[in-house]
């Protein structure tokens, strides 16, 4: 399993994820909702306040799709959750950028104002962070659904544990030099050597198939 296969079993970071993307998905679907019964223009650039922000018919619209994306996301798993967590939140920050620089203008199609530019700012930061919560780090902890610090072939493999593999791997190869190595060893010590990294080395000694 890897940062872009996770493990599917539950997960308490997997819970982070679908908690973070569940909460935007519902506030959206709330503010699409309540826009929507406004019978605001479609295309309007500007439009009455809901929940604090600035709204039009595309506005709304959007909200709604993106809203039930996330809560869908969100009942499918930590997995997807995450993932789509991270793309909106992009998408979000993106909107805020471009947005603030049309505003007060003809091309202001979702009818920002200052405030839906922070709040885009502040809510793609934010799916940004729970998205990549435990997902996207250099150093995964070992019982992360999304680690790969520990390949499948390794972990069925003997010799694991630490310091056990480096002994087996020199005893090898004296016995090999020796001339009075198993088979075992020597196909092993075969596929060991096809590699220049000690990983490599290390992970082809263990799983020589």
């Amino acid at each position: 399993m890897g940062v872009f296969t996770p493990d599917p079993a539950p997960h308490q970071i997997h819970r982070v994820h679908r908690a973070g993307a569940g909460a935007l998905g519902g506030f959206l679907i709330a503010f699409g909702l309540i826009g929507s019964a406004r019978a605001v223009e479609f295309l309007s650039t500007t439009g009455p306040i809901v929940m604090g922000l600035s709204t039009n018919g595309l506005l709304a619209t959007l909200s709604l799709i993106v809203g039930a994306l996330l809560g869908a996301a969100a009942v499918r798993g930590g997995p997807m959750a995450s993932t789509v967590a991270v793309t909106v939140g992009g998408l979000f920050l993106l909107s805020g950028v471009g947005n603030v620089l049309v505003l007060d203008s003809p091309l202001n199609m979702l009818a920002f104002q200052l405030p839906n530019v922070v709040f885009s700012l502040l809510v793609g930061a934010a799916l940004l962070f729970v998205g990549a919560y435990g997902r996207f780090t250099g150093s995964l902890p070992a019982n992360s659904p999304y680690s790969h610090a520990a390949p499948e072939r390794l972990a069925r493999a003997p010799y694991v544990t630490d310091g056990t593999l480096e002994r087996a791997m020199a005893a090898a190869e004296r016995a090999v030099a020796a001339h009075s190595a198993t088979a075992d060893q020597v196909a092993r010590v075969r596929a060991a050597s096809m590699f220049r990294t000690h990983e490599a080395r290390r992970q082809a000694f263990a799983s020589p198939n």
